[in-house]
């Protein structure tokens, strides 16, 4: 067990300090070197799904140890950085070799690999903070690569967003620890029965409930802010028009999920759904939710910066998510899942074929693209197969996960809250439609305007993006595939 921990843990964190050693000056030679990285650390995340159970590196009280465990909740999210950093890294091949600092790039991704595949194997409230703030200080400079003011001023909001929201999550962990008792994660929560019942309360008890809420609302709202939930929101439309495309991908695609991966483990691993099911924090969770998707989808549509428009998606789409986790039980908490996988694969590619736009079609505007899928029409296959996967078209993967979202809705809430979320996600997806179909309609059946020079990505930037739609479509015909794969974490719903 612990040798999986070293190998998912420190092999990419140290493989990215060896990128700046001068036998990698060659591009070749270090491309090659960090693609077989990210190729081990994926066959590391398959060979992990045989270990169960948990162990400690460090213990200085019950509440301060470093604890690690291998379960499935752990091995879904590791599932799902480990194949999007590997897409996106050999993406990035073709993509970086015109950047600068190429070396320092690719020592940080790797860190920040590192720090995700922590966080996804925390086995107590401990650790997991201490990987997750290990992970946004290490992301940090994927942001600033550039070194303009723009990507300066970024950088700095991403990290006071980051550092806000995770101290927001250590309120949670402190009062915790004095109203809660053990920190380690356990399947259904570690909250006292007899605190779940408020009317059979003593004062003192329930003045003990109370703070245990507290701490849930100060936990969920800090980890939002790395999901994107308002109103720690205002991080990624500022973060990806200025990184590179490849760190939007992960930031999008992957890092969101280190947010709803911290916020499951808070309310499942921890509070337990029972605990918090028709309490006020989970009704002022779902309205800052259904509050961001729909503020999200709205800004996105308005927006015409291609790469900030896909940032306002990413507001909205991964708080859908955050919706089925909110829904405390089985069937929202699939639909969660899924679209966490679907997000994942989906907003890689629209942010891959951003880049690709960026970079071979000259220009950031969405509003300057028409014509330019006659000249890119790979790029834009991919757009519209990622598009329609993201509005919920069936049979593309994204429409599954909507469903389960707002049947799960219907079978939790016993207010308005029943009707109000399927509307605002309804609503969601016909400004999602809006905001990306006008892509390939343009870029597709648009007299030409786009730069006469534009012309189609090469082969290492395209491979990735036809992969993950690849998977799309698979994964849309066949939903039960990655249902399997979740079936074991139902039961903590």
């Amino acid at each position: 067990m612990l040798g999986y921990f070293l190998g998912l843990v420190l092999f990419p964190m140290l493989s990215g300090v060896l990128c700046l050693v001068p036998a990698f000056k060659d591009d070749r030679k270090r491309n090659l070197f960090v693609a077989a990285v990210l190729g081990l650390n994926f066959v590391f995340v398959l060979l992990s799904f045989m270990q169960e159970g948990a162990f400690e590196l460090l213990h200085l009280t019950d509440h301060l140890a470093l604890r690690f465990m291998f379960d499935g909740a752990g091995r879904f999210f590791l599932l799902l950085s480990g194949l999007m950093f590997l897409m996106v890294g050999i993406y990035s091949f073709e993509y970086m070799s015109h950047e600068h600092n190429r070396p320092r790039f690719y020592l940080f991704y790797l860190l920040t690999l590192g720090a995700l595949n922590g966080v996804c194997l925390s086995g107590n409230y401990m650790t997991l903070y201490c990987f997750f703030e290990l992970m946004s200080l290490l992301s940090m400079p994927l942001v600033l690569h550039s070194q303009t003011n723009e990507s300066i001023a970024a950088a700095k909001k991403y990290l006071l967003y980051s550092v806000f929201g995770a101290s927001l999550g250590l309120g949670g962990f402190f009062l915790f620890t004095v109203y809660g008792g053990s920190t380690a994660f356990v399947a259904g929560g570690v909250v006292a029965d007899a605190l779940h019942h408020p009317l059979q309360l003593s004062s003192d008890l329930l003045f003990q409930r109370n703070m245990l809420l507290i701490g849930a609302f100060l936990a969920i709202v800090g980890f939002g802010a790395k999901a994107g939930m308002m109103p720690l929101h205002a991080w990624l439309p500022t973060a990806h028009p200025v990184a590179p495309a490849c760190a939007s991908a992960v930031l999008s695609g992957v890092i969101t999920k280190a947010g709803v991966l911290a916020i499951l483990r808070v309310v499942y691993f921890l509070y337990g759904s029972n605990f918090l099911v028709d309490t006020w924090v989970q009704y002022a969770w779902v309205t800052l939710i259904l509050l961001t998707v729909l503020v999200g989808s709205t800004l996105a549509y308005k927006e015409k910066i291609l790469k900030k428009r896909l940032a306002y998606s990413s507001v909205s789409q991964v708080s859908y998510v955050l919706f089925g986790l909110a829904g405390l039980n089985a069937w929202s908490l699939t639909g969660a899942l899924l679209h966490a996988a679907a997000h994942s694969m989906i907003k890689d590619v629209l942010f891959m074929s951003a880049g690709s736009i960026i970079m071979h079609g000259h220009t950031e505007r969405a509003d300057r693209i028409d014509g330019m899928g006659r000249k890119m029409p790979m790029t834009f296959a991919c757009i519209t197969v990622a598009s329609l996967g993201l509005i919920g078209i069936p049979p593309l993967f994204g429409y599954i996960s909507k469903w389960y979202l707002c049947t799960g809705a219907l079978m939790t809430y016993r207010n308005f809250f029943s009707w109000l979320g399927p509307v605002v996600l309804l609503i969601s997806a016909l400004l999602t439609a809006g905001y990306l179909f006008t892509l390939t309609i343009n870029g597709y059946l648009k007299n030409e305007t786009a730069e006469s020079d534009a012309h189609e990505a090469g082969a290492l930037m395209l491979l990735p993006m036809v992969i993950l739609c690849a998977l799309i479509v698979i994964c849309g015909l066949a939903p039960k595939l990655v249902m399997q794969l979740i079936e074991f974490i139902n039961t903590i719903a």
